[in-house]
């Protein structure tokens, strides 16, 4: 049998995909904001709740670390072809450091998941019931990650860092090949991308409404930003700066429009958006709907360069694992 000897020249560093990001930030843009928008939008639909939807994919991905660490792997359909799932440990305790939620908080939602029947637990074992996989499946967001997954790469391309053509049905087929492993790495960029946004805007609601109101602006001005036109992109400043000012629309989204996109009430989308005025995360135009604030990029930014942190991890990681197979 040969070994297959791999061609470490031929793949990337999270440096490599990070700086690649940047440079390119216009182009990857829209399709990032709606990625993650869509995410938002799947926690929240879940359960009419984020924070249930973060428990139940916490203990997941403790479990998918548990068959890396035993190089134990699972393609998508072998994973969820069982009747449960079953989480390695479970405590209340790292749950809260993980999430960075009170006790409280945690200890009532894993019981109102238990009332669902989403998840049954004896004493410190617990599993998640097959009638919880339609909440967690995550058969359109591997489509949104794989078509980001291959802008990047074509913009690595395009700055000669990586020689590789890829495409989108590719990397959807390697991630549900080694569907455990590479899920992990999703998880361990989400989690604590989400969670850092948490601690920013005091919960994930008010993210999710901030997300909205950006993903909108960011569709109004994307003419604007050569976005699709890798030529011309932008690097994450000078787009942000366009963004922000709303270069070549005059238009923002109201309370209603973002309830009917979210399912979140319009009473709590007007008291959380009162409190992103109030932080000058956003404001309201002359037509009474909300755009993002000027001061919003000085605000966010040391957030945003640990989410693209992250991002290129996981970005790096997939890239590479399409690489060597």
């Amino acid at each position: 049998m040969s070994i297959k000897e791999i061609d470490f020249s031929k793949t990337l560093s999270d440096d490599q995909v990070y700086e690649s990001i940047m440079s390119h930030y216009s182009s990857l843009s829209k399709d990032w904001i709606t990625h993650q928008w869509n995410w938002m939008n799947n926690v929240y639909a879940s359960f009419n709740d984020h924070y249930k939807y973060m428990i139940i994919i916490s203990l997941v991905e403790k479990t998918l670390q548990f068959y890396d660490q035993m190089n134990i792997q699972y393609s998508y359909e072998e994973y969820y072809s069982k009747s449960y799932l079953q989480i390695e440990k479970f405590s209340i305790t790292e749950l809260c450091e993980k999430l960075d939620l009170p006790k409280e908080t945690v200890r009532r939602k894993v019981l109102e998941l238990e009332k669902e029947g989403v998840i049954t637990r004896n004493k410190k074992k617990i599993n998640i019931n097959g009638k919880a996989y339609n909440f967690i499946k995550p058969e359109n967001q591997i489509k949104f990650s794989a078509k980001y997954i291959y802008l990047v790469s074509q913009a690595l391309n395009k700055d000669k860092t990586y020689s590789k053509k890829l495409d989108q049905k590719m990397i959807e087929n390697i991630i549900k090949k080694k569907f455990s492993l590479c899920w992990r790495w999703f998880y361990r960029m989400q989690i604590p991308l989400i969670i850092g946004y948490h601690k920013f805007m005091r919960d994930l609601t008010t993210f999710h409404i901030w997300g909205t109101i950006c993903m909108n602006q960011i569709l109004n001005v994307s003419k604007h930003l050569n976005t699709g036109d890798n030529k011309n992109s932008l690097d994450y400043f000078t787009t942000n700066n366009v963004l922000i000012e709303n270069l070549g629309s005059n238009s923002g989204i109201s309370a209603m429009s973002i309830s009917d996109m979210t399912n979140i009430p319009r009473a709590t989308i007007i008291r959380k958006c009162q409190y992103l005025v109030k932080e000058d995360l956003i404001k309201i135009n002359a037509k009474k709907q909300y755009v993002l604030s000027s001061m919003n990029f000085r605000k966010i930014l040391p957030y945003q360069t640990q989410v693209f942190k992250y991002k290129a991890k996981f970005i790096r990681k997939v890239i590479n694992l399409v690489t060597i197979s």
